[in-house]
């Protein structure tokens, strides 16, 4: 496989460390508010890396962490932590806080059928292991307290900024806030390892450490987590290419000093999704989720369709307009496999060929827009018969995810299990609760949608109507 690698900005094969094995790092939420599209882009992203990455044979092994303390509203170590300030707007324990926005990420990763990672790893459960590598950095000389706090020292490690190429001259005291320079420092860019109580007092979690009471910062968490759960060595590691600096930097920094040798060897950085204004941004407030597309309508995977028909590595700009050329495309894409027929022999020799220019397609650097262009490609081929056509369908889904085959009820396969008297009484009842949401007679409505989820009945409201499929 061919991939993009930030660090070394050339387009690299891709090749594990341990033969078949690759250990994949994904950096998570922080679990402080809802995940808006533009996070979901990555995670997207990501998750069709990593199917394609086992459809093409390989044994992977990811793991991703979710930061519930020590991410701060600045990336320059200033502001309050986000969860903190989440807990006290909503009137919340941090723990309870966490919880929620943890189980709503999970629950938009299963409608736009992100797979989960192996192992998912909060960091307040890693305060031990934190305050270890924190020690160790320490004692061989790459951290210093000063003040209040613990600080990498950057001027310790060779080519800090082997991963942005940044002139450090150049560099402003902050990256996203005006911020007074913290005087603490040795160098501007080092970075807190561990806040102490001295900073603040009120802090809701606060662990103890050789170096007083306090808590982590966040980028020394995922060091942690990676070393503990994938070993020494990282094939992969991904993230939003926001990350890349400080986070990722600081990552590569600290992990290579503790460990004494290079660290990761492939770093995939997914682009922004922007709006008419410029990048989605919690802080901006031009948030959109999941459960907005919904509400208007869209079927996530119209959203997920949406990313896969640019390239990662392109800014992608999100447009009302788009999506319902989407919704539409997605459409006639289900319509089209729900009307093959698989009462023929699958011709195996075709379905190698096409799987093959598949492997070949997405293997130029994870290419989902051409590999859109296949699917299209197989449903117009004459030689191949349908249920050569749906097999091919099938195959590439394992990577692409797009439930192509959730319709195929309306050629028989689903509605078979569905006589003529549920059928009349599903429709009968969806038009009452039409009727009841035309009445704002919501209580009713979803007294419906209730009634009709205990039969196994599914509905779902788009924009051409409600739909609805035996689960």
């Amino acid at each position: 496989m061919q991939l993009y690698n930030t660090l070394t900005k050339t387009i690299d094969e891709f090749v594990p460390v341990d033969g078949n094995i690759i250990r994949m790092y994904t950096c998570g939420p922080t679990v402080y508010h809802y995940a808006h599209i533009g996070n979901l882009r990555s995670y997207i992203e990501e998750d069709v890396l990593e199917k394609f990455l086992r459809y093409s044979g390989y044994d992977v092994r990811r793991v991703m962490n979710i930061t519930d303390v020590g991410h701060l509203t600045s990336d320059a170590d200033t502001g309050d932590d986000k969860m903190v300030r989440s807990a006290e707007r909503e009137h919340k324990t941090v723990m309870q806080v966490a919880k929620f926005y943890t189980d709503a990420f999970f629950e938009d990763c299963r409608k736009l059928n992100i797979r989960k990672p192996d192992t998912v790893v909060p960091a307040t459960s890693m305060i031990g292991d934190l305050i270890k590598i924190i020690s160790v950095l320490m004692d061989k000389g790459y951290a210093y307290k000063a003040g209040p706090n613990v600080y990498f020292d950057t001027s310790k490690v060779q080519n800090y900024y082997c991963l942005t190429g940044h002139d450090e001259s150049k560099l402003q005291v902050g990256v996203r806030d005006d911020v007074e320079e913290d005087t603490n420092k040795r160098n501007k860019a080092d970075f807190v390892l561990w806040f102490t109580k001295s900073k603040f007092e009120d802090q809701a979690l606060k662990w103890d450490s050789p170096w007083g009471v306090g808590y982590p910062g966040w980028h020394i968490e995922c060091t942690s987590i990676a070393i503990k759960n994938l070993g020494e060595h990282l094939d992969l590691h991904c993230g939003g290419v926001d990350n890349i600096f400080p986070h990722h930097t600081n990552e590569i920094a600290q992990s290579e000093a503790y460990l004494g040798h290079p660290w990761c060897r492939h770093w995939f950085h997914v682009q922004h999704l922007n709006d008419k204004n410029g990048k989605m941004s919690k802080s901006k407030g031009n948030v959109l989720t999941v459960s907005t597309l919904e509400e208007k309508g869209y079927d996530p995977l119209v959203y997920r369709l949406f990313c896969l028909q640019s390239h990662y590595r392109k800014p992608l700009e999100f447009d009302y307009g788009v999506m319902d050329q989407m919704a539409n495309v997605y459409k006639k894409l289900l319509a089209s496999v729900a009307a093959l027929s698989d009462k023929e022999a699958v011709n195996e020799e075709q379905k190698a060929a096409w799987r093959q220019k598949f492997l070949d397609t997405m293997g130029m650097d994870l290419n989902t827009a051409s590999s859109l262009t296949l699917l299209y490609d197989v449903l117009k081929d004459p030689s191949l018969n349908d249920s050569t056509k749906l097999a091919v369908e099938e195959d590439f889904d394992q990577v692409l995810s797009l439930d192509l085959t959730k319709t195929r009820g309306a050629g028989g396969k689903a509605q078979d299990q569905v006589d003529d008297e549920l059928r009349a009484y599903v429709e009968a009842r969806i038009a009452e609760r039409k009727e009841a949401k035309k009445a704002k007679d919501f209580a009713k409505a979803d007294a419906i949608r209730e009634e009709l989820a205990g039969k196994g009945i599914v509905i779902k409201d788009t924009r051409q109507g409600t739909v609805w499929e035996k689960a």
